[in-house]
């Protein structure tokens, strides 16, 4: 993520100007004919690659626009989509000419359909629903239909509160069974005390559901509108209205609050999107990226049902004072729920840098209380875990990544280690000058990536030290959700020979663009000055590829050693969002490739390869990847009690299987390093969170294989 200075915005002045002519408008439609025309602007002008607005993207706009404002189908009836559609081939020529009369249309219609809704529910959940009918619903909005009218929206809705109260009976039933057994006290209340409980607590949902929407400010809603328009470009490309453009600058300082998770809209649902190294969420280690939060509870409170509610809504309930708890229910991705108790804290920004530790190479098992060595490695490896890559463009004396993590690894240098193992699994990017920088702290002078933008073409960058600071065994570990800069380290490193890239079945995420901010304020003056704050745009400008020639975007970087996951068997990536750009290439860069290293990767890897074979722990993650997909398809849910309880016990007891199936039951040696052992002397919070950092390493398969492999490389 960059930013470009103003003189990229006098094209879109031009634009601006032109509105000073429709003073017909009210100052609220003043103001977003004035945005309609700068967000075109930026679009038709400094999209790396701009599209013709024609009837069939016109569209493509309306459909997906007409999703994201009733996602799961229970505000429009079929009626009122046909109604709409009389605009379904306009939108182009709204585009050009500034109209933005569709949106006036559709606001006043999903604002009638929310007030219908709010009579809906409020009517069904004033008297007891039957269960015991054999119906079903589809578990993805995406493949329903819109109710034809009036009368199946009824329909709609009472099957939806169906599904949800059925979800709430049997959790609080399966709770308080289990609370039995321990407490002879505890009162076994019957179904019809837990439907009328249930539905009383939907209905209280329901109506803050309902509030929060009337919350949202028109100008949030012309906002959903704009990003119709500009998803259709890419799916990175998006207009931010002045509170979302003001919460995605405190995003960009990394300075967090509350519990260090990263959020996103998820449909109808907040889902994780990542966590925070060394956060409150971290350290407690059970909430993960792709889990989908359905309640919040305040300490031992009772959860609020958050199914519905908006990102900046449900961060109300997550935020709260250091030291208070809060407990997440969360939908794992194989549809298991897990309650998941947080004790919030103040996320330092420290913990979001690169920092090291030294894996010794011996493995211990607990047995009586005592631990007894099983197993001697043989190495004495660096591991360096960076969450993400960092860079201050506006200030030389804060953190750099490729400063950092140079420090880093001149300090395990200093300790004698044999190896180094880079972590960047779950790191979805950052400056593009600090992955070209840290590229080349492992490797000679010269290119790491290229970059194509529409103003100069294709050109080379790389690293500006001519210094290599590592070069020895490198392992550097991704996932699926390493993106973006981590791809560009790991593929320039991969295609100079360099280094053994080890990680998933398939590659990495697969995002190989670059995007820039325009603050929209900084392109008007004069009169309009009135109409500000406008927002801004995050534009994809640019599109990087490896010195090889080829891309990163939708292939990602296939590692050289793939170790069985989870999510093998689930599609994942840049290329499931719609309008990701297409793969193409370029010519091939200039660089040396390091062979010296080339026998004793394919030695790893063979040896890595019949290693896999007998580890029964990456069995197993064979098996969950299996039970994974089968189980996220999509799915018809029973609306008849006894059905749901079976498939909700089924699923329960097959995930039981599956239990803590990332930790392993020994623990590798991790030795702090000596500015570790100076810092816990006088900082216990760093202590404590350094000695949780440790423990979860010497438990990490992943991690456990890489030091088969760095002790392979040095042989």
């Amino acid at each position: 993520m960059q930013r470009k200075n103003i003189k990229y915005l006098l094209p879109l002045l031009g634009g601006a100007l032109l509105i000073l002519g429709f003073k017909w408008f009210g100052p609220q439609e003043e103001k977003e004919a004035v945005i309609f025309a700068l967000v075109r602007d930026a679009l038709t002008t400094m999209h790396l690659q701009p599209k013709e607005m024609n009837d069939e993207l016109s569209a493509e706009i309306f459909d997906s626009y007409m999703e994201t404002l009733d996602f799961n189908k229970l505000f429009f009836t079929q009626e009122d989509v046909d109604e709409l559609s009389y605009y379904r081939t306009a939108l182009d020529d709204a585009f050009y000419a500034t109209n933005t009369q569709f949106f006036e249309l559709s606001f006043n219609k999903v604002s009638q359909g929310i007030q219908r809704s709010k009579g809906i529910f409020t009517t069904l959940l004033s008297s007891p629903l039957d269960y015991s009918a054999d119906d079903e619903v589809i578990s993805n909005p995406e493949k329903r239909d819109f109710a034809a009218n009036g009368d199946a929206l009824i329909l709609q809705w009472e099957k939806h509160l169906k599904w949800r109260i059925l979800s709430r009976i049997y959790e609080k039933d399966k709770a308080q069974k289990e609370d039995a057994k321990t407490d002879v006290e505890v009162e076994i209340k019957d179904f019809v005390s837990l439907e009328m409980s249930a539905r009383e607590k939907e209905l209280e949902t329901q109506q803050e559901w309902f509030d929060n929407l009337m919350d949202i400010a028109r100008i949030e809603w012309f906002g959903m509108y704009l990003n119709a328009y500009c998803e259709s470009y890419d799916p990175h490309t998006s207009y931010l209205a002045p509170q979302q453009n003001e919460n995605f600058e405190l995003s960009m300082t990394g300075q967090f609050e509350g519990i260090g998770a990263g959020l996103k809209q998820d449909g109808d649902y907040i889902g994780i999107e990542r966590i925070i190294a060394g956060s409150a969420c971290w350290r407690q280690g059970d909430l993960e990226a792709g889990d989908r939060i359905i309640a919040v509870a305040q300490g031992d409170q009772e959860a609020v049902d958050v199914v519905g509610y908006k990102v900046r809504d449900g961060i109300k309930l997550i935020r709260g004072k250091k030291g208070t708890e809060v407990r997440l229910t969360v939908k794992k991705k194989d549809g298991t729920r897990q309650i998941i108790p947080i004790i919030r804290d103040v996320v330092e920004l420290e913990s979001t840098f690169a920092r090291s530790a030294i894996l010794d190479g011996q493995v211990f098992k607990k047995t009586d209380s005592v631990f007894v060595k099983t197993k001697d490695i043989g190495t004495k490896t660096g591991y360096i875990k960076l969450p993400k890559f960092y860079v201050n463009f506006y200030n030389e004396s804060n953190h750099n990544a490729a400063e950092d993590v140079k420090n880093e690894i001149i300090k395990l240098k200093a300790q004698g280690v044999d190896g180094i193992i880079l972590d960047l699994r779950n790191n979805g990017g950052g400056s593009l000058q600090a992955a070209t920088e840290i590229a080349g702290l492992f490797t000679e002078k010269g290119p790491m990536v290229q970059v194509k933008n529409f103003q100069s073409g294709t050109r080379g960058k790389g690293n500006s030290d001519p210094k290599i600071y590592w070069d020895g065994p490198l392992v550097v570990l991704i996932n699926n959700y390493s993106a973006s800069a981590s791809e560009i380290v790991s593929a320039a490193l991969q295609d100079r020979h360099r280094a053994l890239i080890v990680g998933p079945a398939k590659s990495t995420f697969g995002k190989g663009t670059v995007q820039n901010m325009f603050d929209l304020d900084r392109a008007v003056s004069g009169p309009l000055n009135d109409l500000k704050p406008l927002g801004a745009i995050k534009i994809t400008t640019e599109k990087f590829y490896r010195i090889s020639g080829g891309t990163t975007q939708l292939q990602g970087v296939v590692p050289d050693i793939s170790l069985p996951g989870a999510y093998d068997k689930i599609e994942l990536g840049e290329k499931e969002y719609p309008n990701a750009l297409q793969v193409d290439f370029v010519s091939r860069a200039k660089y040396n490739e390091i062979n010296t290293w080339d026998p004793k990767f394919e030695r790893a890897k063979n040896e890595a390869a019949e290693r896999l074979e007998t580890n029964a722990s990456f069995k197993n993650f064979r098996s969950y990847a299996d039970w994974i997909s089968s189980s996220s398809k999509d799915q018809l849910i029973p609306l008849n009690y006894e059905d749901y309880t079976a498939v909700q016990d089924s699923i329960s007891a097959a995930g039981k299987q599956f239990k803590n199936i990332n930790r392993l039951r020994d623990s590798a040696g991790v030795v702090a390093l000596p500015d570790h052992l100076v810092m816990f002397e006088t900082d216990s919070v760093q202590k404590d969170i350094y000695t949780k950092w440790f423990k979860s390493l010497s438990k990490d398969l992943v991690i456990r294989e890489s030091l088969n492999i760095i002790s392979d490389l040095t042989k």
